[in-house]
């Protein structure tokens, strides 16, 4: 078998798999991908196609499974059902406001590169407006990724990942801070405007 029929169907594999909610490595097997094209023996283009429509479709399978099985699983009968019922009800508002953002910075995340497309099928996200931010997050995270390991070789693979997980953390501290925020403000009492004088 072609060589590069395998080094392309591995990347796609991993890409889409990760997309769909598996943990598998699909950033690193871009940024491998880049490399090697760097070095002459793979196509940056094709590399870039492939990681794309990889993404896009992995994805819309991931929103899919969300959609019908993530759904389920929050809501049927069992254990913890109660803390499962709220936490969809919290999320459900939460992606009505935020989820094109989500959808879209969330390929570049690594923790929501994996579950964003299930939370968002899950809590009935428009699929339509799930598949413009998707794609749209999909080329433009093939693209730049693939292009910064391509320019920076090796190097690259270090500094994405920790990229990566630096936006994840700064993410993580504005939702908890902004959660807080929320919290204090539901406990500090009304005041009542001044009544009038004498």
């Amino acid at each position: 078998m072609d060589v590069h029929v395998v080094a392309y169907g591995g990347l796609f594999l991993l890409i889409a798999g990760e997309s769909a909610g598996v943990p598998l490595p699909g950033e690193t097997a871009l940024i491998a991908a880049a490399i090697l094209a760097s070095q002459g023996k793979l196509s940056l283009a094709a590399v870039i196609a492939v990681a794309a429509t990889a993404a896009i479709l992995g994805d819309n399978t991931g929103y899919l499974l969300g959609r019908r099985g993530g759904r389920w699983l929050l809501t049927h009968p069992g254990p913890l059902r109660h803390h499962r019922l709220a936490a969809l009800e919290k999320s459900e508002p939460f992606f009505a406001r935020h989820g094109s953002k989500t959808v879209f910075l969330g390929r570049w995340l690594p923790f929501l590169r994996v579950t964003a497309a299930w939370l968002a099928g899950a809590s009935r996200l428009e699929w339509k407006r799930f598949l413009f931010w998707n794609a749209l997050g999909g080329i433009l995270w093939a693209a730049t990724v693939g292009a910064a390991a391509y320019l920076l070789g090796e190097a690259a693979a270090r500094d994405i990942r920790l990229a990566g997980f630096v936006a994840l953390g700064a993410a993580v501290l504005a939702l908890a801070g902004f959660l807080l925020y929320r919290r204090t403000r539901r406990r500090l009492p009304m005041r009542r405007p001044p009544g009038p004088a004498g």
